[in-house]
């Protein structure tokens, strides 16, 4: 649980410092969105559990609050990714640190300032949706809530 919970909190804090470019600076901003990236794979891999219990074998009764979870996750995917390449795509320090240059600034650049503004409103739909299980499984010490029915995981916050 505090392994988990710390990667959800430095995910969070590297997202923050990424999504302001002013703050930053753009060379910045943009090394720092590689290193989110970076942070979101960790991110998926720790909570890769939680994706296969829910996507597990059909006869296994899922809830609708965990699929609609596993939707919402599903959005933050598209739209991290969006962001991912469309910056990738406006760069003008990461990929010239490789030598490399992508043609197409007026398609891009608008593009990652929606995908930018769709993330942001996910994450903080994400964030909102698991404030009350994360409350929940530190007040009870980050033990897991006891077996019973499946609530899509309302109760008891990341998995372990």
């Amino acid at each position: 649980m505090k392994r988990l919970l710390a990667i959800d909190a430095v995910a969070l804090a590297a997202y923050a410092l990424a999504a302001l470019p002013g703050f930053t600076g753009v060379p910045v901003h943009e090394w720092l969105g590689v290193g989110v990236f970076a942070v979101f794979l960790v991110h998926g891999a720790a909570h890769g559990a939680w994706v296969a219990g829910t996507i597990r074998p059909a006869g296994a009764r899922v809830s609708p609050g965990r699929w609609g979870n596993f939707a919402l996750d599903c959005a933050l995917l598209l739209a991290f990714m969006t962001v991912t390449v469309s910056g990738l795509g406006v760069s003008g320090t990461v990929l010239h640190a490789f030598g490399l240059y992508v043609d197409g600034y007026f398609v891009w650049a608008p593009l990652h300032a929606i995908a930018a503004k769709v993330l942001l409103a996910l994450l903080l739909v994400h964030v909102a949706v698991h404030a009350a299980p994360l409350y929940n499984r530190l007040k009870r010490g980050g033990a897991p809530r006891r077996a019973g029915r499946d609530d899509g995981g309302r109760d008891d916050g990341p998995s372990a």
